[in-house]
């Protein structure tokens, strides 16, 4: 069998980049022909005339603060989706709220090159362990996957002792999740004398796969890749391996997609190995998104991949441009704590603080209170967990001590060990 999902992956790169300017102006046309929303939001740019990275470099940057906000004033998509795809569609809501549409097509997301480079074959079991409700993320890696032509268990989120005795029984060669969730099946799993020893491969996004957690699945026998995937775009990149199975660095970046990398807060490319905000055209007719920038942080490797995929190669996530923060798969916006503040009068300030428990995620609201004022902790606490979809802690903390940096998120992991 090929070492690689398609040809398309070994083009060379000049040939990807002709064959992707070539087709981009009808594209475009055709996109805001049916997309009212992008047609307004382009509005006054000749569309015949981006045939390269340059003249697509002078188009606006779309920030999903933005998108938010066209899609509010007119919901649910913001005229950013083609009506006609909507017959026999899913959408989605991901947290912001922002609405989103599967695409045609068995593998609308492009997850199957994701799970092909890391080491998956037609005929493996798949435990999925991401979110079916109300987010595209179960959807995206199990449309990859069985495209692919492997089985898929849409295990979901939560109910860990469910999931361990499930995979018990089906016994899976594959885990789809976030990173530290396989850990705890796995200690659950070691605690209660369950076998998960038909793991082998693991394919994990929607949060940082530290060195250590991937060493101590490793230790275990299971070669654990990252893909970095949004709910607008599905598998933007992932991770391959060398002759050995070991991870090589970065990310190769998905087919069909053109991405750049912009200095933060202007809509200017970088040059080549320098750190910016992601920025990414789409080809999808469905849901055509043009320069939308993602928020997250990467660079260019300038190398190409010892894999021989031959398309460019990103750092991965490196952080975000701005404080929406990824928090145990899910995003968590600063507009959220502002939802959670007006709810709660006594609350002067707020400052939520996002941090490492061990290989999993964790968050605390600190919050400072008007004089005089007795918070509701358990409230609080509540509000938090319904405006972010995130469990955490509120700590209370004494008038003037929160720092006055402009932050209402902190994001204080330590993403080198």
């Amino acid at each position: 069998m090929s070492p690689h999902f398609d040809a398309l992956e070994i083009r060379d790169p000049a040939e990807r980049e002709r064959d992707l300017f070539s087709v981009l102006p009808h594209f475009l046309s055709g996109a805001v022909a049916k997309a009212e929303g992008l047609a307004a939001w382009l509005s006054g740019c000749d569309l015949s005339k981006i045939v390269d990275r340059a003249a697509l470099a002078r188009l606006p940057v779309l920030r999903k603060p933005e998108l938010l906000e066209l899609q509010q004033a007119k919901p649910p998509f913001g005229g950013f989706v083609d009506p006609d795809a909507l017959e026999g569609a899913r959408v989605f809501m991901s947290p912001g709220p922002i609405w989103e549409i599967q695409g045609a097509g068995a593998d609308p997301w492009q997850a199957a090159r994701a799970f092909f480079a890391a080491g998956v074959r037609p005929g493996a079991r798949v435990h999925n362990a991401f979110a079916y409700h109300m987010t595209p993320g179960g959807f995206v890696l199990d449309t990859g996957a069985r495209a692919l032509g492997c089985s898929v268990f849409p295990a979901g989120t939560g109910n860990t002792d469910m999931q361990v005795e499930a995979a018990e029984a089906f016994r899976p060669d594959v885990y789809a999740g976030t990173p530290d969730f396989l850990k705890i099946m796995l200690e659950r799993a070691d605690r209660d004398g369950r076998d998960l020893s038909s793991f082998r491969i693991g394919l994990v996004s929607g949060g940082a796969l530290f060195p250590s957690l991937r060493e101590e699945y490793r230790a275990r026998g299971i070669n654990v890749l990252q893909c970095y995937a949004t709910a607008e775009f599905g598998v933007i990149a992932y991770e391959s391996t060398g002759p050995d199975g070991a991870p090589l660095p970065g990310m190769v970046v998905n087919e069909n997609l053109i991405v750049e990398i912009v200095r933060p807060g202007t809509d200017d490319p970088v040059p080549e190995g320098e750190v910016g905000e992601v920025v990414v055209t789409s080809l999808n007719p469905a849901y055509p998104l043009v320069r939308l920038g993602t928020g997250d942080l990467s660079a260019v490797l300038r190398e190409k991949s010892p894999c021989g995929r031959t398309n460019m190669r990103i750092r991965g996530w490196m952080g975000r441009a701005d404080q929406r923060t990824k928090v145990k798969g899910m995003f968590v916006d600063p507009k959220q704590i502002a939802e959670l503040t007006r709810r709660h009068g006594e609350i002067e300030r707020a400052r939520l603080v996002v941090t490492r428990d061990g290989a999993s995620d964790a968050m605390a609201l600190h919050v400072e209170t008007i004089t005089g004022t007795a918070p509701d902790m358990s409230a609080i606490e509540t509000t938090l967990r319904e405006v972010t979809r995130v469990g955490g802690r509120v700590v209370l903390a004494e008038p003037g001590s929160l720092p006055r940096d402009g932050k209402v998120i902190a994001d204080e992991r330590e993403y080198s060990d």
